[in-house]
């Protein structure tokens, strides 16, 4: 079986949320950031790698993350593309040899391990060197990255992210029934609270 690793993104400042760090804001029985971790480990991936950046002592204070790696992210700041770098090479740095990288992130709470799943069963039934999410027009994250593309992702240095490897025609996507859902607002934020209060 394909050693795989889950690199969940989780640097960013809030600054649409009205002065609440989003990481932390109340979700089901814990936060965002823990419901987005406990989703992670629970699909199938050898391991979990959270990257933080802004609000990084509040957060770790204020949740417990047991399990995953850590991975502190400076340079917040320069967007996601920064903080999957900043990822890449922690990564690499280590003595795993994985054969690839699903990168998520944290702020998608309805995005759950069995989409994942669904991610690594294409990627291992495709043998596609990257597998998306599809976004109707693009194509976006959560994605899995082959081992063939770690150079590039570890040089990004941009909020664009992953963007130039996802519009390639030959990335796969998946449909994920709506799962891909971002919550960057405090309206947002409420629409959640209210759709599990349905």
């Amino acid at each position: 079986m394909q050693k795989i690793a889950l690199l969940l993104l989780a640097a960013g400042a809030s600054s649409r949320m009205k002065d609440h760090i989003k990481q932390l804001l109340p979700y089901k029985d814990s936060t965002l950031l823990e419901h987005a971790v406990k989703n992670a480990k629970s699909s199938n991936v050898a391991e979990v790698f959270v990257v933080l950046g802004a609000n990084y002592d509040t957060i770790l204070a204020a949740t417990t993350l047991k399990k995953v790696s850590i991975v502190r992210n400076e340079e917040w700041h320069l967007g996601l593309g920064s903080s999957i770098a900043k990822g890449l090479a922690y990564i690499g740095s280590l003595s795993q040899n994985y054969e690839a990288i699903l990168i998520g992130l944290a702020d998608q709470p309805l995005m759950d391990a069995t989409f994942y799943n669904q991610l690594i069963t294409s990627y291992q039934e495709t043998k596609s060197d990257c597998v998306a999410t599809n976004y109707g027009s693009k194509k976006g994250v959560p994605a899995l990255f082959s081992k063939k593309h770690f150079s590039v992702l570890a040089g990004l240095n941009q909020d664009s992210g992953a963007q130039k490897l996802l519009i390639d025609k030959n990335t796969l996507s998946i449909d994920s029934a709506a799962k891909h859902t971002d919550i960057d607002t405090w309206e947002d934020y409420q629409w959640l609270l209210n759709k599990i209060a349905q």
